[in-house]
């Protein structure tokens, strides 16, 4: 599929098909995720692939209700993790760009499984100690992302997006 065909087909999956997803096509988005830009090429962040029916039901109620985290076959989480670049970045590394690496290696996780035909959906609305708690996250590390995939059981029509003429700025912002 090309890219901007990709860009055009992604939306937010909030039903799936109880259809497996099988290792080589989860290596697939993997894959991607770890070809994704870092500051410093450190990759300050973990992903943690949840497939456990109990743990993504734990992670759909931490998420405060939202259960279709628990009908993919496949859940990433992406966690932040700030020893890994605070050595070389400081204080910025460990708040900014760790919470940035992993933000983007989520992002190409998404395009990845549209690629593949699958779907998924960023979800960011959770408790973030009860996610911790149920996948041992330490607490030093920030989970900043949920990403649930598999095969879309929902068709929504296209949300309109703002124009690039009040989303683009020629050097600086209007007032």
């Amino acid at each position: 599929m090309d890219l901007f065909e990709v860009f055009q087909k992604r939306y937010s999956v909030r039903a799936y098909k109880p259809n497996p997803i099988d290792d080589a096509t989860l290596m697939k988005i993997l894959e991607a995720v770890n070809s994704a830009p870092s500051a410093g090429n450190l990759q300050a962040y973990e992903v943690i692939v949840v497939r456990d029916l109990e743990r993504k039901q734990k992670l759909a109620k931490a998420a405060w209700g939202q259960n279709f985290i628990a009908q993919a076959p496949i859940v990433l989480v992406f966690v932040a993790n700030p020893k890994r670049n605070q050595w070389r970045y400081g204080r910025r590394g460990a708040e900014l760009y760790c919470l940035q690496d992993a933000t983007i290696a989520c992002a190409y996780a998404q395009l990845a499984a549209v690629a593949l035909g699958l779907g998924s959906c960023w979800v960011g609305a959770y408790d973030d100690d009860a996610v911790r708690k149920i996948l041992a996250i330490p607490q030093e590390m920030k989970p900043v992302a949920i990403l649930p995939i598999g095969v879309p059981n929902d068709f929504p029509e296209p949300k309109e997006r703002r124009p690039l003429s009040d989303l683009v700025h020629e050097e600086q912002l209007r007032k």
